[in-house]
C-alpha cells in the first residue's frame, strides 16, 4: 500500500460518469476508505460506457474500471425511506460526501447539506456540478463536452474550428479540484463544510495565461494550434519520419538552435533577429528550419537538440508512451488479476506523484455493483432479515 495519508477518512462517493468518481478514485490512492453509493438498478452510468460492448454489458464498462478501483460498492435506493434512512445512518461514520447530481437533487431527495450536516456536524460535504450551485446556468445539463465549449477552451484548440481536447479535460479537472478542496478541508480545524465545485470554473483557473492575456494585455485568445504564441521557433516540426517538438524558447536556446542545424545565416536574417522578429515570422521560420529537419528522424534531432541545451521530445501516441521506459519502469500502472466478473487482468493508471519514493496505489479492483452492501449494512447495525427486506423492498 505504501504511504496514506489519508487512513482513516471515510468517504462517500455518491457520483457518476467522470468528474466526482475520479476525485475519489484520487482521495482512495491516498488511503481513504471510499464508498461507492449506486442505485441498485444499473449503477453507475460508466459501467455501460467504454469501448468494450462485452465489459460493458457486465456492468464493468471501461469507464468504469478506469477510475475505480480500491472503492467499496453499496446499493441504495435513495428515493425510498429506507434508503434515505440507510445513508444518515452512513453519514453518521463518514467524513466527506461527494456528489455531482444537477443543484437541488440532494434537496428534494431530503438529502442536502443542511440535513446531513445535522446528522454529523463535522461532514466535509462536496458538490461538483457544471456550473456550481449558482447563477444562470446552475440548472443546465454540463457534460464535458459542453464546459469545454462554454469555457472558451474549445475557442483556443485546433486551428480554424473550435476543437475539443482529445480527452474529457473538464471532467478531469473538475475531480482534480474537487480531491484538493477536500483534501485541504480535511486539514481544518473544526471540521465541516460545503464545497461547490463548478467545472466551469476550475477549467477557467486552469486557463491563467490565456484569461491573463485577455484580462491584462487587452488580446482575444485565439487558435494557434500546435505554435507556442509567446515564442518561436517553438511549436511541433516535421522531421524525416515524424513530427517532433522543439522549444527553442529562450534567446540562447534559438542561438544555439540555427548553428547546429548548419543555418547561421539565419541568426542575421532580418525576420529572425528578435523575439518578436521570430513570432511576427514562424512560418517563414518553420519552413527555414524544415529544410534541415527533415533530412534526419525525429529520434536523432531528439537527440541532439537535447544533448545541446534546446527542449525537444518526440510526438508519440499513448500506446508508445505508456511502453516507453519513461513511464513503464516507473510504476504509473497498476494492474489487478481478479477483478469480479472479468476473466483477464487490467492495468490502470494510478496517480502522478510520489511520496518519499512510492507511488500511492490502491489494494483492490474496481468492484462489482453492490459487492460490499451486505457487509457494510451489517456493520451499521442491520441485521440479515432487515437486510433481506430492504432487497425484498428493492432499496438495495
Amino acid at each position: 500500500m505504501g504511504i496514506e495519508p489519508l487512513k482513516g477518512v471515510r468517504v462517500l462517493d455518491l457520483t457518476n460518469v467522470l468528474a466526482g468518481p475520479f476525485a475519489c478514485h484520487q482521495l482512495a490512492h491516498l488511503g481513504a476508505e471510499v464508498i461507492k453509493v449506486e442505485n441498485p438498478r444499473g449503477g453507475d452510468l460508466a459501467r455501460n460506457l467504454g469501448v468494450s460492448p462485452e465489459l460493458s454489458a457486465k456492468g464493468m464498462g471501461i469507464s468504469f474500471l478506469a477510475q475505480n478501483a480500491g472503492k467499496k460498492s453499496l446499493t441504495l435506493n435513495l428515493k425510498r425511506a429506507a434508503g434515505k434512512e440507510a445513508l444518515k445512518r452512513l453519514v453518521e461514520t463518514t467524513d466527506v460526501l461527494v456528489e455531482n447530481f444537477r443543484p437541488g437533487v440532494m434537496d428534494r431527495l431530503g438529502l442536502g447539506y443542511d440535513v446531513l450536516k445535522a446528522v454529523k456536524p463535522t461532514l466535509i460535504y462536496c458538490a461538483i456540478s457544471g456550473f456550481g450551485q449558482g447563477g444562470p446556468w446552475a440548472g443546465n445539463p454540463a457534460y464535458d463536452q459542453i464546459v469545454q465549449g462554454a469555457s472558451g477552451v474549445m475557442s483556443i484548440t485546433g486551428t480554424g474550428e473550435p476543437t475539443r481536447v482529445g480527452y474529457p479535460l473538464s471532467d478531469t479537472i473538475g475531480g482534480l479540484t474537487a480531491a484538493m478542496a477536500i483534501a485541504a478541508a480535511l486539514n481544518a480545524r473544526p471540521r465541516g463544510t460545503f464545497i461547490d465545485v463548478s467545472m466551469l470554473e476550475a477549467t477557467l483557473a486552469t486557463m491563467g495565461w490565456v484569461v491573463s492575456n485577455h484580462l491584462i494585455g487587452g488580446v482575444a485568445p485565439q487558435a494557434n494550434g500546435n505554435e507556442n504564441p509567446t515564442s518561436a521557433p517553438s511549436g511541433t516540426f516535421e522531421a524525416q519520419d515524424a513530427p517532433l517538438n522543439i522549444a527553442a524558447n529562450k534567446d540562447e536556446q534559438w542561438e544555439a538552435l540555427a548553428p547546429l542545424l548548419g543555418r547561421a545565416d539565419l541568426l542575421a536574417d532580418a525576420r529572425f533577429v528578435t523575439r518578436e522578429d521570430r513570432k511576427a515570422n514562424r512560418h517563414a521560420l518553420r519552413a527555414e528550419l524544415e529544410t534541415v529537419l527533415t533530412t534526419r528522424s525525429a529520434a536523432h534531432w531528439v537527440a541532439r537538440l537535447n544533448a545541446n541545451g534546446i527542449p525537444s521530445g518526440p510526438v508519440l501516441s499513448v500506446p508508445q508512451i505508456l511502453s516507453h521506459p519513461q513511464v513503464a519502469d516507473r510504476g504509473l500502472l497498476a494492474r489487478f488479476d481478479n477483478t469480479p466478473g472479468l476473466d483477464t487482468p487490467i492495468d490502470v493508471v494510478s496517480t502522478g506523484f510520489q511520496l518519499d519514493g512510492t507511488r500511492p496505489t490502491v489494494p483492490t479492483p474496481p468492484p462489482a455493483l453492490g459487492q460490499d452492501t451486505r457487509d457494510i449494512l451489517h456493520d451499521l447495525g442491520y441485521h440479515e432479515d432487515d437486510i433481506r427486506h430492504l432487497a425484498e423492498e428493492g432499496v438495495i
